[in-house]
Protein backbone atom coordinates (compact mmCIF):
# COMPACT_ATOMS: atom_id res chain seq x y z
CA UNK A 1 0.00 0.00 0.00
CA UNK A 2 2.60 2.46 1.08
CA UNK A 3 4.77 1.82 -2.44
CA UNK A 4 1.76 1.78 -4.35
CA UNK A 5 0.82 5.48 -2.85
CA UNK A 6 4.57 6.29 -3.29
CA UNK A 7 4.21 5.40 -6.90
CA UNK A 8 1.14 7.64 -7.55
CA UNK A 9 3.09 10.68 -5.98
CA UNK A 10 5.69 10.37 -7.65
CA UNK A 11 3.64 10.25 -10.96
CA UNK A 12 1.42 13.04 -9.81
CA UNK A 13 4.32 15.33 -9.66
CA UNK A 14 6.11 14.13 -12.82
CA UNK A 15 2.80 14.56 -14.27
CA UNK A 16 2.57 18.61 -12.57
CA UNK A 17 6.07 19.36 -14.21
CA UNK A 18 4.87 18.03 -17.44
CA UNK A 19 1.86 20.23 -17.23
CA UNK A 20 3.80 23.46 -16.39
CA UNK A 21 7.26 23.40 -18.37
CA UNK A 22 5.33 22.37 -21.85
CA UNK A 23 3.95 25.55 -23.84
CA UNK A 24 1.92 23.06 -26.55
CA UNK A 25 -1.59 22.33 -25.52
CA UNK A 26 -1.53 19.28 -26.85
CA UNK A 27 1.11 17.58 -24.48
CA UNK A 28 -0.42 19.38 -21.28
CA UNK A 29 -3.52 18.14 -21.94
CA UNK A 30 -1.71 14.87 -21.91
CA UNK A 31 -0.12 15.70 -18.84
CA UNK A 32 -3.32 16.67 -17.14
CA UNK A 33 -4.60 13.36 -17.76
CA UNK A 34 -1.88 11.83 -16.32
CA UNK A 35 -2.18 14.44 -13.19
CA UNK A 36 -5.71 13.46 -12.89
CA UNK A 37 -4.84 9.72 -13.04
CA UNK A 38 -2.72 9.51 -10.32
CA UNK A 39 -4.34 11.81 -7.73
CA UNK A 40 -7.65 9.66 -8.34
CA UNK A 41 -4.83 6.68 -7.45
CA UNK A 42 -3.73 8.31 -4.35
CA UNK A 43 -7.13 8.77 -3.56
CA UNK A 44 -8.03 5.04 -3.96
CA UNK A 45 -5.26 3.89 -2.29
CA UNK A 46 -6.63 6.45 1.21
CA UNK A 47 -9.63 4.80 0.94
CA UNK A 48 -12.59 6.92 -1.34
CA UNK A 49 -12.78 4.58 -4.50
CA UNK A 50 -16.07 6.17 -5.71
CA UNK A 51 -15.33 9.99 -5.23
CA UNK A 52 -11.95 8.96 -7.16
CA UNK A 53 -14.32 7.61 -9.92
CA UNK A 54 -16.70 10.83 -9.98
CA UNK A 55 -13.63 12.64 -9.68
CA UNK A 56 -11.79 11.37 -12.29
CA UNK A 57 -15.10 11.64 -14.66
CA UNK A 58 -14.85 14.73 -14.31
CA UNK A 59 -11.53 15.76 -14.61
CA UNK A 60 -12.00 14.31 -18.00
CA UNK A 61 -14.72 16.06 -18.92
CA UNK A 62 -13.40 19.40 -18.11
CA UNK A 63 -10.22 18.42 -19.98
CA UNK A 64 -12.04 17.44 -22.85
CA UNK A 65 -13.52 20.70 -23.03
CA UNK A 66 -10.49 22.41 -22.25
CA UNK A 67 -8.47 20.53 -24.74
CA UNK A 68 -10.31 21.40 -27.41
CA UNK A 69 -10.76 24.78 -26.55
CA UNK A 70 -7.13 25.24 -26.71
CA UNK A 71 -6.30 23.38 -29.62
CA UNK A 72 -9.01 25.38 -31.27
CA UNK A 73 -6.98 28.50 -30.48
CA UNK A 74 -3.57 27.48 -30.70
CA UNK A 75 -2.99 25.68 -34.06
CA UNK A 76 0.35 25.24 -34.71
CA UNK A 77 2.33 23.39 -37.65
CA UNK A 78 4.99 22.29 -35.30
CA UNK A 79 4.52 22.55 -31.63
CA UNK A 80 7.38 22.13 -29.07
CA UNK A 81 7.73 18.86 -27.83
CA UNK A 82 9.39 17.13 -24.71
CA UNK A 83 12.78 16.78 -26.64
CA UNK A 84 12.85 20.79 -27.42
CA UNK A 85 15.56 22.74 -25.38
CA UNK A 86 13.15 25.43 -24.17
CA UNK A 87 11.01 22.31 -22.85
CA UNK A 88 14.10 20.41 -21.34
CA UNK A 89 15.15 23.50 -19.42
CA UNK A 90 11.90 24.48 -17.44
CA UNK A 91 11.38 20.45 -17.07
CA UNK A 92 14.97 20.49 -15.58
CA UNK A 93 14.31 24.12 -13.47
CA UNK A 94 11.36 22.36 -12.25
CA UNK A 95 12.84 19.07 -11.48
CA UNK A 96 15.63 21.18 -9.18
CA UNK A 97 13.08 22.76 -7.43
CA UNK A 98 11.03 19.30 -6.09
CA UNK A 99 14.07 18.30 -5.50
CA UNK A 100 15.17 21.20 -3.46
CA UNK A 101 11.73 21.23 -1.74
CA UNK A 102 12.19 17.78 -1.01
CA UNK A 103 15.44 18.46 0.55
CA UNK A 104 14.20 21.58 2.88
CA UNK A 105 11.41 19.69 4.01
CA UNK A 106 12.88 15.57 4.38
CA UNK A 107 12.79 15.30 8.40
CA UNK A 108 9.98 17.37 8.62
CA UNK A 109 6.98 15.25 8.19
CA UNK A 110 6.43 12.56 10.68
CA UNK A 111 3.40 10.61 9.52
CA UNK A 112 3.02 8.19 7.34
CA UNK A 113 0.72 8.04 4.34
CA UNK A 114 -1.53 5.55 5.71
CA UNK A 115 -5.06 5.65 7.72
CA UNK A 116 -7.77 5.19 5.10
CA UNK A 117 -11.26 6.50 5.09
CA UNK A 118 -12.35 2.86 5.35
CA UNK A 119 -11.41 2.35 8.79
CA UNK A 120 -8.76 0.57 11.06
CA UNK A 121 -8.17 -2.48 9.78
CA UNK A 122 -7.42 -4.37 6.47
CA UNK A 123 -11.21 -4.88 5.92
CA UNK A 124 -14.76 -2.74 6.84
CA UNK A 125 -17.70 -2.89 6.71
CA UNK A 126 -18.74 0.41 6.19
CA UNK A 127 -17.15 2.89 3.83
CA UNK A 128 -16.60 6.62 4.87
CA UNK A 129 -16.82 8.32 1.25
CA UNK A 130 -20.45 6.52 0.79
CA UNK A 131 -21.88 8.63 3.42
CA UNK A 132 -20.68 11.51 1.49
CA UNK A 133 -22.60 10.14 -1.99
CA UNK A 134 -25.76 9.88 -0.38
CA UNK A 135 -25.69 13.31 1.11
CA UNK A 136 -24.46 14.72 -2.20
CA UNK A 137 -27.23 13.41 -3.86
CA UNK A 138 -29.78 14.04 -1.24
CA UNK A 139 -28.73 17.97 -0.20
CA UNK A 140 -26.80 17.97 -3.39
CA UNK A 141 -28.70 16.98 -6.43
CA UNK A 142 -30.07 20.06 -8.16
CA UNK A 143 -26.80 21.47 -7.70
CA UNK A 144 -25.75 18.00 -9.77
CA UNK A 145 -28.24 18.88 -12.45
CA UNK A 146 -27.00 22.52 -13.03
CA UNK A 147 -22.84 21.24 -12.74
CA UNK A 148 -23.95 18.75 -15.80
CA UNK A 149 -26.11 21.08 -17.88
CA UNK A 150 -23.48 23.45 -17.49
CA UNK A 151 -20.78 21.35 -18.58
CA UNK A 152 -22.86 20.22 -21.82
CA UNK A 153 -23.56 23.49 -22.68
CA UNK A 154 -19.51 24.77 -22.10
CA UNK A 155 -19.28 21.71 -24.48
CA UNK A 156 -21.98 22.86 -27.25
CA UNK A 157 -20.40 26.36 -26.99
CA UNK A 158 -16.67 25.12 -27.37
CA UNK A 159 -18.14 22.89 -30.38
CA UNK A 160 -19.67 25.84 -31.99
CA UNK A 161 -16.14 27.41 -32.07
CA UNK A 162 -13.83 24.96 -33.26
CA UNK A 163 -16.20 24.45 -36.40
CA UNK A 164 -15.74 27.78 -37.79
CA UNK A 165 -17.61 29.43 -40.77
CA UNK A 166 -17.00 26.65 -43.06
CA UNK A 167 -15.39 23.32 -43.82
CA UNK A 168 -13.55 23.47 -40.26
CA UNK A 169 -11.62 26.90 -40.78
CA UNK A 170 -10.87 28.79 -38.02
CA UNK A 171 -12.33 31.87 -36.87
CA UNK A 172 -10.26 35.45 -35.60
CA UNK A 173 -11.23 35.41 -31.69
Amino acid sequence: MLYSMLLFMQGLILGLIVVASNPSPYFAALGLVVVSGMGCGVMVTCGGTFLSLILFLIYLGGMLVVFAYSSALASERYPETWGSPRVALNSGAYVVGVLMGVGYFWGGWFGGPGGGVGGEGEFSFSRGDLSGVALMYSSGGGMLVVGAWVLLLTLFVVLELVRGSSRGALRAV
